[in-house]
């Protein structure tokens, strides 16, 4: 059997999704949601349905109107990921949500099918973007292309295969198609432009194509993932990637159960920085009397938000600010926070930022765990040559510090009122959100507006 095969087998049908992973979902859809009425105004969304907008039976949340599933698909992924505020999974990173709902979410309204049908896609999806992050960890990125992206084409075809209960032969058709419609490469480092946003949308909208596309009896290689031209030789560089990782527990063991929630409105590997950051203001800490500061870090990470250094401490708009851990570092001790507002143009302007972030330094420490876990270190020289230093060994939001469900509500209400909804439109899609897994015939019109 080929490794699409085997992952077929264990998922293609009705598996039996664990409770766990299923309120995973549950706060999943309630989180993108709120990201997504957050981000509907915004200009990158607003770009993104000028182009593609075209009528049809799905919802594209916080808009009026209904849309066909490629727009419904590749708008909410957009808005979805656009703040980088969504999930994350520590194995990758990926965001296997931003992806996977807006795919599942589209086939659900298109075709008809159940809430539990949508769960079960959630679940699948989610849990196959976490598995192919074992193949190759860190090769990914490091050829030039975007985990979510590439991986995410994959989940979406399996997260839409198994919602619409496609047959085996038909669901492994999916995965091999998808392998050629994945992409994403990550020059939006250089300027902060907008393709990373759109990354998880294209990949949703491949992957409902490629499962349409086996449903009608088109066909793809079975030996997409491990063949000697296949998926991993293309995107990691690599023929000699972990497949028995991949697949030991497959079907039994649910990585998806430990997707991870963010706090904060940037890339997640700056979050454990922002918390030993804020952490040295709440124990007294003056920002003003900071001289310089050095953090220990990974180097899978250094590519992305640390150099060039120069850029990452002065970054030129709101969007690249948030692949900097130096500007994270900056809001954190000056701001107490990392949230929508601090990344808007405004704040990555503001001189005191600039000029906190200029003293940020860093050194790589060998031993770091990433991307098995993120960490984070502040080391802090104050004027008179006092040092002052914190350290966290894990992501806040993960699964060794899960956010309260208090404080997720708290911030899909947070996101629904930055986007102009009022708390009576918020708690009405709320409603509706509960009520999706248990329906028959999911009725979203209150995530419209």
């Amino acid at each position: 059997m080929s490794v699409s095969e085997k992952l077929a087998e264990a998922f293609a049908g009705e598996p039996a999704v664990p409770r766990s992973v299923r309120q995973m979902c549950d706060v999943l859809l309630m989180d993108l949601a709120g990201i997504c009425v957050a981000a509907r105004r915004a200009d990158y969304v607003q770009a993104a349905l000028r182009a593609t907008g075209e009528a049809g039976a799905c919802t594209l949340i916080g808009h009026s109107g209904n849309f066909n599933p490629a727009t419904a698909a590749l708008c909410n992924g957009t808005a979805a990921h656009g703040e980088d505020y969504d999930d994350t999974f520590e194995g990758g990173p990926i965001h296997a949500g931003a992806v996977i709902v807006p795919a599942v979410l589209a086939a659900t309204e298109q075709h008809g099918l159940s809430g539990a049908d949508f769960i079960s896609g959630v679940a699948i999806g989610c849990e196959v973007m976490c598995r192919l992050c074992l193949v190759a960890p860190k090769r990914v990125h490091q050829a030039g292309f975007h985990p979510t992206a590439v991986f995410g084409a994959l989940g979406g075809a399996a997260g839409v295969a198994s919602a619409m209960r496609l047959p085996a032969a038909q669901w492994v058709n999916a995965i091999g198609i998808a392998g050629s419609m994945a992409g994403g490469i990550i020059e939006y480092l250089a300027e902060g432009a907008w393709t990373k946003r759109m990354h998880p949308g294209w990949a949703a909208q491949a992957g409902y194509r490629a499962a349409r596309m086996a449903q009608a009896g088109f066909t793809g290689p079975r030996t997409v993932l491990e063949g000697e031209h296949g998926f991993f030789h293309a995107f990691a560089n690599t023929r000699s990637g972990d497949f028995p990782a991949m697949l030991d527990g497959l079907g039994k063991r649910w990585l998806a159960a430990d997707i991870a929630f963010k706090p904060y409105a940037c890339g997640t590997m700056a979050h454990p920085f922002i918390d030993c950051a804020r952490k040295l203001v709440a124990e007294g800490l003056q920002p003003a009397q900071i001289e310089s500061i050095e953090c220990e870090t990974a180097e899978g990470i250094v590519h992305r938000l640390w150099e060039p250094l120069a850029g990452k401490q002065a970054p030129p708009n709101g969007y690249a600010a948030k692949f900097s851990v130096p500007y994270a570092i900056a809001v954190g001790f000056l701001r107490g926070d990392a949230g929508l507002a601090e990344y808007e143009d405004a704040v990555v302007h503001d001189p005191a930022v600039r000029a906190l972030a200029s003293r940020v330094r860093y050194v790589i420490d060998p031993d770091n765990p990433y991307p098995n876990r993120f960490t984070g270190h502040v080391k802090v020289t104050l004027r008179g040559g006092a040092v002052r230093e914190a350290r966290q060994d894990h992501f806040r939001g993960g699964v060794d510090e899960p956010l309260p469900a208090a404080d997720l509500l708290a911030k899909y209400h947070a996101n629904c009122a930055y986007g102009g909804w009022n708390r009576a439109q918020a708690d009405a899609a709320l409603a509706a959100l509960r009520e999706l897994p248990a329906a028959r015939s999911p009725d979203l019109s209150s995530l419209q507006g």
